[in-house]
């Protein structure tokens, strides 16, 4: 019980801390595309915390300590890159044309999970909390420590969902941020990449 309340707070608090993915989901939510944003909210994260899994499982002893400082820098550069290309994307477009675009949707999911994947809080949840665990689990048996990752999943996942909900409940009640709505969060994304790169470059 202790690992699943464990697991479950941590995935409630990564859930409702705002990350790329949640933004391009709250750009679908504006557009009346629910199916789409949970499918962005839950498919990119399960993938890249399977592929983590699988690697701290694997090769825990070798993978640096220091890797969150490293990987912010290519976590920033990724999230700049693209919001840059997706603001230059909507000259000439209306924000609702923007937000439709299917090549945008696609680029931008993707441009926001390799951000996720080199996002410094994912490597130190993985480095100094899963990983630990996941050793517990090597000496006793990982049956133990299953609850832990049930309980992150769930956690993180209804969060997340109920923090994209309000947001765009929210949105919904100011008609003028609804409709730049996709302006606002790649203006975030460009927000968030610089805080990337200022950890990289100053965080310890």
């Amino acid at each position: 019980m202790q690992l699943l309340l464990l697991g479950a707070g941590m995935g409630i608090v990564g859930g409702l801390v705002p990350s790329p993915l949640h933004l391009i989901a709250l750009a679908q939510v504006a557009l009346g595309r629910w199916p789409r944003a949970i499918a962005i909210l839950i498919l990119p994260p399960l993938a890249i915390d399977g592929a983590l899994l699988a690697a701290t499982l694997f090769f825990y002893q070798w993978i640096p300590r220091g890797i969150a400082h490293d990987v912010a820098y290519v976590g920033g550069v990724t999230l700049l890159s693209f919001a840059s290309y997706a603001l230059l994307s909507t000259r000439g477009k209306s924000h609702e044309e923007s937000a439709e675009s299917a090549a945008l949707t696609y680029a931008s999911v993707t441009a926001a999970s390799l951000a996720e994947l080199t996002a410094p809080g994912t490597w130190i949840y993985w480095m100094t909390v899963a990983g630990p665990i996941l050793a517990e689990g090597g000496a006793y048996g990982y049956w133990h420590v299953i609850p832990f990752f049930a309980g992150g999943l769930l956690g993180y996942y209804g969060a997340a969902v109920l923090s994209v909900w309000l947001l765009a409940w929210g949105a919904s009640l100011h008609s003028h941020f609804r409709r730049y709505l996709f302006l606002t969060a790649n203006i975030l994304l460009l927000i968030l990449g610089i805080s990337y790169l200022v950890r990289a470059r100053w965080g310890r």
